[in-house]
């Protein structure tokens, strides 16, 4: 297989140190995408691909869709692709595409909407869950306050399956500021929380909608809680005394959405 505008690099190429930065933990604005699905999936996108690094001893499939939306093709070798490479057998198929950027101005909701603000979370693979759940209760953004995993992290790309790229995620430097980003937008705030009285069966969700979840260790931080918001709990009926974050937010998300389309 040719692909007329690829570079052949080594080890030592700048670009082969920018990706070994975004395999550990990504950059601003920027995620390391690696596979075949992941590739058709950021095909579906309008996300710009830096870099694209292809092996031809091992990509049979994608490769000529994937440069053509490049603006750097490099080919690399079997053993650069095992240093590079995240996966136990990789497909052959890396890039580093850019994240959209959204700002908080630019979104308008209605009593239809849901956001899902995600408080201290600390683990890639949950933060790119809660995105994959936000996108299929067809929430309008999801919100990270208290940030520790970064939605540039590759793990967050296979968690949500791509969707990192399509749903909007919001980043506030400090609690209030988000609290009163949705007072402004009248959503009702609801914090899950396992010691609250009340359960999530209880709310209409009548009108714009946010759930916050909090860290996978710690819980919500007590500056959500001192905003006054209400909480609501998901009973636990066994010995349990929590779920985990991304299952607890699906829960609500749908519970909400279901209210909200009559279901």
């Amino acid at each position: 297989m040719t692909v007329h505008n690829a570079r052949s690099i080594g080890a030592q190429h700048p670009r082969v140190r920018d990706l070994l930065t975004l395999r550990k933990d990504g950059s601003p604005g920027r995620i390391m995408v690696e596979g075949s699905w992941e590739h058709d999936r950021l095909l579906t996108t309008a996300a710009s691909i830096d870099a694209f690094f292809w092996c031809p001893e091992v990509a049979t499939t994608g490769v000529h869709r994937i440069a053509e939306r490049a603006t750097e093709v490099y080919r690399i070798s079997e053993k650069l692709l095992a240093r590079l490479s995240r996966k136990t057998r990789s497909d052959g198929l890396i890039s580093i595409a850019r994240l959209p950027e959204w700002r908080p101005h630019t979104f308008e909701f209605t009593n239809e909407s849901l956001v899902l603000v995600a408080d201290g979370v600390e683990y890639a693979g949950n933060l790119g869950t809660l995105i994959r759940t936000a996108d299929a209760a067809n929430a309008d953004c999801l919100v990270l306050t208290s940030k520790r995993a970064r939605p540039t992290h590759p793990s967050v790309y296979s968690a949500s399956r791509g969707t990192v790229l399509s749903t909007p995620i919001l980043e506030f430097d400090d609690i209030p500021s988000a609290a009163a980003w949705l007072r402004s937008h009248r959503f009702r705030v609801h914090l899950a929380d396992p010691a609250a009285t009340g359960t999530y069966r209880v709310p209409q969700y009548d009108g714009p909608t946010a759930f916050v979840v909090g860290s996978e260790g710690s819980g919500l931080s007590r500056e959500w809680h001192d905003e006054g918001f209400d909480a609501v709990s998901i009973p636990m009926l066994g010995q349990a005394d929590s779920l985990n974050v991304a299952l607890s937010a699906g829960i609500l998300l749908f519970e909400a959405r279901a209210r909200k389309a009559g279901w």
